[in-house]
């Protein structure tokens, strides 16, 4: 069953995934327009520093899409982790892998559920954005075999793939508390993109 919650500001019905999108949507705008400005599709250089952002972020989500608890939420969860297709196209690119602070979550250290859900929802969200930056890519004559593998789409295609994220997203019984964490977690996950961004794009 869908679980839903009443939106403080807005009496009717909101799925969890509409309420988290409307919780970030002035930091999700930051972020768009930091990469951009930054002209990180002018050129390969451009793209290569995106690059990085891309790789230190999937860094830091990578455990989550190995925890246990979070495949049982979303069976194909798995297969979504975009990581080895960073890292391939950062060799396309010769791009090293170079040392980082630590990740945002790590293996050994589960993350409590809603803080987790809220983090997947953005790492799962940028996928939406990728079907526009991957036509941007393709100006610089990268593609989905070589250098930006990571913004290719799925069989099925960007939206089904959110859709079935989201629906599986909303069914997760949250208490109200691990619903404030999902708030939260969703909001922590854009503010790293964007210190990713500020540390590391020139």
């Amino acid at each position: 069953m869908t679980m839903t919650i009443t939106d403080p500001a807005d009496s009717s019905l909101q799925s969890r995934a509409k309420r988290l999108k409307a919780a970030t949507a002035p930091v999700h705008e930051g972020v768009d327009r930091s990469i951009m400005s930054a002209a990180s599709f002018a050129s390969l250089d451009g793209y290569r520093q995106f690059l990085r952002i891309q790789y230190l972020f999937h860094r830091d989500v990578e455990a989550l899409y190995a925890d246990a608890r979070l495949r049982d939420a979303f069976p194909d969860l798995a297969g979504r982790c975009r990581m080895a297709r960073v890292i391939a196209d950062m060799d396309d690119l010769g791009l090293e892998i170079r040392a980082a602070e630590t990740p945002a979550f790590a293996l050994d250290t589960p993350a409590d559920l809603g803080t987790a859900l809220g983090w997947l929802y953005v790492a799962e969200g940028s996928n939406m954005g990728a079907a526009l930056l991957r036509k941007e890519a393709q100006k610089l004559a990268l593609s989905d075999t070589f250098g930006a593998r990571h913004l290719a789409p799925t069989e099925a295609g960007p939206a089904p793939h959110w859709r079935a994220f989201t629906a599986a997203l909303d069914a997760v019984a949250l208490s109200e508390a691990e619903e404030a964490k999902a708030d939260e977690g969703a909001l922590a996950a854009f503010a790293r993109v964007q210190a990713h961004i500020d540390a590391h794009i020139i």
